[in-house]
């Protein structure tokens, strides 16, 4: 039995599959959080996260590095951790610094670090030549209204290190551009309370379909699981509304997906991590968005294991073990799996979503998760106010995206505006 320590985490879908993963595996671990509150404020009244079944749950202040690995020190003296996890974006650097210091398995905290600052990445990828857009990294609005008339307009604005969609815009013009950069501006800290990168990112705007490819990297060794597709909407953000798995790509087109995320990992010096790296297939060919050196969210890690059986959460939990991962796909009745978010475009307050028992009885239904009456409402400008999802599958084929889509069709959220 192995003794994991899970730094923090998300406290959507993957807080409860990666104590899954740990318990399923056979192992055992400790939750190490700043906020034990910010987890109890997130579980249905009546019941307890996952994440504080752990053998111990113990508080520190994560979000300081230097303070944070002593106490860490002391903690493996005392309970000796086999590998060290998280699920959040916002603490992997610390993660890969803390098993560098305990010596135990994980990716070189440099990747990680560059992996997760968006602009970072861009530098790295550029100069190994992997394809992504043109882009400016600018440290003021000034800056970025010069780099933007030498870029030309349509853009993407984006901060460097935040998560989830947040902030990202297309601006069409320099007011919009002024607007989208005040935004990132007056969010000094992320969710967790660390102090932001106070730089803006600009990009080129893509054109083409945007996929994202599932990869595990183990031994020097980047494994595909497959590609994923993405449904975008929200305009002038860019809100995730729906995904399948596997892609409906032609062969050529996920063949050139898969060669170029594992160019990206290549380039980033990732290694022992399970990754999901976005990706535009534009009319050029493709185009990285970005890599994230974690399990996919937003459901996609489901997705992979309804179609496959493949795990991702427990082959991040193997390769934080220095374990090899079992990658291999098995039957599972299910062709395609494809999920639907119920995006909302008014504010005001949930009183009811109407269809949702006959949505919960219908044939090839594997998941509905539906906000409750009384939550509050907002346009949806990231992945984070949506209203609940929907997930389907097929057995036959590549249309589980359309039972999903049709599906959501027969969903009406009733709001009362303020």
């Amino acid at each position: 039995m192995a003794h994991l320590l899970v730094v923090e985490s998300w406290v959507g879908s993957m807080s409860r599959l990666l104590p899954r993963a740990i318990r399923e595996g056979g192992h055992e671990f400790t939750f190490l959080t700043r906020d034990l509150h910010h987890y109890l404020r997130s579980a249905p009244e009546g019941t307890a996260h996952p994440l504080l079944a752990a053998r111990n749950v113990l508080t520190a202040e994560t979000n300081g590095i230097d303070l944070l690995l002593p106490v860490v020190e002391r903690l493996h003296e005392a309970l000796g951790f086999d590998g060290v996890v998280t699920s959040c974006d916002y603490y992997l650097p610390t993660v890969a610094r803390i098993a560098a210091r305990l010596g135990l398995p994980g990716p070189a905290p440099e990747a990680v670090e560059n992996a997760c600052r968006k602009d970072t990445t861009r530098r790295v990828l550029g100069d190994a030549g992997v394809p992504g857009p043109r882009y400016a990294v600018c440290p003021d609005r000034a800056a970025a209204e010069e780099a933007a008339r030498e870029l030309g307009f349509p853009l993407v604005v984006k901060p460097v290190d935040l998560c989830a969609g947040m902030f990202v815009r297309r601006v069409d013009d320099e007011r919009e551009l002024t607007e989208a950069c005040r935004a990132i501006a007056d969010f000094p800290l992320n969710a967790r309370g660390q102090v932001r990168a106070p730089v803006f990112l600009l990009e080129e705007l893509l054109d083409g379909p945007e996929v994202s490819v599932e990869t595990v990297s183990f031994a020097g060794t980047t494994h595909v699981v497959g590609v994923t597709d993405k449904s975008l909407g929200g305009a002038p953000a860019f809100v995730e509304t729906g995904h399948m798995f596997p892609a409906d790509l032609a062969p050529a087109d996920a063949e050139a997906a898969q060669d170029t995320a594992v160019q990206a990992i290549k380039a980033l010096g990732l290694d022992s991590v399970v990754a999901h790296t976005e990706i535009r297939l534009t009319a050029a060919g493709p185009r990285v968005v970005e890599v994230n050196p974690r399990p996919a969210g937003n459901r996609i890690t489901e997705l992979v294991r309804h179609v496959t059986g493949v795990d991702l959460a427990a082959a991040c939990v193997d390769v934080a073990l220095d374990r090899t991962p079992d990658l291999r796909p098995r039957p599972t009745g299910l062709r395609s799996a494809a999920v639907g978010f119920l995006v909302p475009d008014t504010e005001g307050t949930l009183e009811s979503i109407e269809g949702a028992g006959h949505v919960r009885t219908e044939r090839a239904v594997l998941e509905v998760q539906l906000a409750e009456p009384g939550r509050a409402v907002r346009v949806a400008g990231s992945n984070n106010e949506y209203l609940g999802h929907v997930m389907a599958g097929d057995a036959e084929g590549l249309g589980a995206r359309a039972r999903v889509e049709s599906l959501l069709s027969g969903l009406r959220p009733r709001v009362t505006t303020r």
